[in-house]
């Protein structure tokens, strides 16, 4: 793996399986997505853990901590993926050190291959700025692909609510770029949901939520929302960027 990983020793003992080939997956999606398109968020993380064992993610941005909440019900112990950008707020990174503190997970942080300080030095000081797309791919896109490598399945936090370009989002998907299986156990959750899910299980949220950002990035290209605005308008403002790249 060549971006840097810093872990506790693995807890989670799912049923451990054999590596998949990419063939092997694409069926297994095939079948899968139609099934528990309708299932409760548990019950399709509970899928994955029975279908991929150790070899199944959850990766979390660490706005809240609802999915890794879940997963950790679902599967004490379960890998929980954190991509440090290097240019976190304080509060997410905080956010993440509590996740890891209160819940039954494996935190996992990785890291780009190049510092901030070396990126500058390589590519121009920053490079948010005048190449935000490349930016991404070295800081987000490219090491979370190299991290994903000893997995065939990830969970994201993804929901159709969130944005048009999610609408589509599956809850049991193929990722071609990654050669992944890639599963939305919240896809089908609106803000509703998530809001009450929050409030009837006391789930860690970040605290930048509160303080006007309700969708967080990295902090030079996150920016606060004025209430009625689209949640997504404060990342990458005045651009035409909509995504890092991860989910594209």
């Amino acid at each position: 793996m060549t971006a840097a990983t810093t872990r506790k020793a693995r807890a989670f003992r799912g049923t451990h399986t054999e590596g998949r080939t990419p063939e092997e997956l694409r069926e297994l999606v095939s079948h899968a997505g139609a099934e528990l398109e309708l299932a409760p968020a548990e019950h399709i993380i509970e899928w994955a853990v029975a279908t991929f064992g150790d070899r199944f993610c959850v990766t979390s941005s660490m706005g809240d901590a609802v999915l890794a909440h879940l997963a950790a019900k679902v599967a004490p112990g379960v890998d929980v993926v954190f991509l440090d950008t290097g240019y976190h707020f304080v509060e997410t990174i905080g956010t993440r050190d509590a996740v890891e503190a209160t819940l039954d997970v494996n935190l996992i942080t990785i890291t780009p291959v190049q510092s901030v300080a070396e990126q500058d030095a390589a590519y121009g000081k920053d490079l948010y700025k005048t190449d935000p797309d490349l930016c991404c791919k070295l800081r987000k896109v490219t090491p979370l692909a190299e991290s994903l490598n000893e997995y065939d399945a990830w969970a994201t936090g993804l929901r159709r609510a969130e944005t048009h370009n999610r609408v589509i989002a599956p809850v049991i998907g193929w990722d071609a770029k990654k050669g992944k299986v890639k599963v939305s156990p919240l896809a089908r959750w609106s803000d509703e949901q998530v809001e009450q899910y929050i409030a009837d299980n006391g789930i860690l949220v970040n605290p930048l939520v509160y303080d006007g950002y309700p969708s967080i990035g990295c902090w030079p290209c996150t920016r606060r929302v004025a209430p009625g605005e689209d949640p997504r308008s404060g990342r990458w403002a005045g651009t035409n960027k909509t995504e890092c790249g991860i989910h594209s």
